[in-house]
């Protein structure tokens, strides 16, 4: 999470300027404050277990993020932590099909599919690309930029930006991009600890 953390760190104009155009431009801000409450409550309480972890920062995401993002991002993580479970460890396997879950449960929250230009165009096919071993983790950071890039073209249906009808074309949904930046983050640290495929 300290990489996601980071990235968000990165990216936050770009994430705040792509939610200008569609949103209320503060996609960037609410992800970083969200997710350095997140990290500081994660150094505080030392969950023991990645489901406990995903879970922590969920809650700590739907307390501190305002919008829909907080709520979208924090079912995501609890649901998926929950999926993981109190293991202290998982196998690559089981966190792809955790994250399969988060991404259901989110399209469950937002009564969304992929194609509706959101962050869903990103992760479903994400979770996808990590393959049948779970560990193709720079296949599914790929497929994550692919699906935020082919948000451009589309015409919200969902969320704050559907209200633009077709001036939301031409633009990336944010919440696909931070999505990639996730997904980028996993993929930078299977690859720095020599786990990826």
């Amino acid at each position: 999470m300290s990489a996601v953390g980071a990235a968000v760190d990165r990216e936050e104009q770009r994430l705040t300027e792509l939610d200008s155009a569609v949103g209320d431009a503060d996609h960037g801000a609410n992800m970083r404050r969200g997710l350095t409450a997140a990290l500081v409550s994660l150094e505080r309480e030392g969950p023991g277990s990645p489901g406990a972890v995903l879970a922590l920062v969920g809650r700590r995401l739907i307390s501190t993020v305002g919008g829909a993002s907080g709520p979208l991002y924090g079912t995501l993580l609890r649901r998926a932590g929950k999926e993981l479970g109190t293991e202290e460890t998982v196998d690559a396997a089981r966190l792809r099909d955790a994250l399969r879950a988060g991404a259901e449960a989110v399209a469950q929250l937002g009564s969304s599919a992929p194609g509706d230009k959101t962050m869903l165009d990103a992760l479903f096919p994400a979770v996808e690309a990590l393959g049948e071993s779970g560990t193709d983790f720079a296949a599914a950071r790929a497929a994550a930029e692919e699906g935020a890039a082919a948000t451009v073209p589309m015409r919200a249906r969902k969320g704050r930006a559907s209200y633009l009808g077709e001036r939301s074309v031409g633009h990336m949904d944010p919440g696909a991009a931070s999505s990639a930046l996730f997904f980028a983050a996993l993929a930078e640290t299977a690859e720095a600890s020599g786990r990826s495929a």
